[in-house]
């Protein structure tokens, strides 16, 4: 499992043909890749590493704050293409990324642990599997790579 973790001033989903729509203001946005093999135990330890990674600054403007700490909310986006090869030929192949019948359920838990761990009201998601714009300003900027 792995998630693309940004620190940014806000974020958003839409998905206009799903007439949805998302967004967060401080926080996080969390792009999640699974692949074939993740494990539920895989999902709650990413989830929690997330909540907690220490990427805010605090009064003295060093990164010593986690979202939950900020009060900060959390935009989550399933992202396959996390898992593109790109060693051979210009076409990613993707076949590291687990199908929906596994990842979907991995997604779920990894939600769940995260409004869990932060409170169900700073936790947007994206539609698993939608075609989606993502918007993103990333603060910093502030990228971190958790896996499992």
């Amino acid at each position: 499992m792995k998630a693309v973790v940004q620190r940014v001033s806000s974020g958003s989903v839409s998905i206009p043909s799903e007439n949805y729509y998302s967004e967060i203001k401080d926080g996080l946005v969390i792009l999640l890749g699974i692949k074939i093999g993740d494990t539920e135990k895989d999902a709650v330890f990413v989830a929690d590493k997330c909540s907690n990674l220490r990427i805010f600054g605090d009064s003295e403007d060093k990164m010593n704050l986690s979202v939950k700490d900020i009060e900060g909310e959390v935009l989550i986006v399933s992202q396959f293409t996390l898992y593109g090869e790109t060693a051979k030929g210009n076409r990613p192949n993707f076949t590291l990324a687990a199908r929906p019948e596994e990842a979907v359920p991995l997604y779920e838990l990894f939600i769940r642990r995260m409004k869990e761990n932060i409170g169900s009201q700073k936790i947007k998601t994206g539609l698993f599997g939608a075609m989606m714009q993502v918007s993103i300003v990333n603060e910093g900027p502030v990228t971190v790579i958790v896996e499992k």
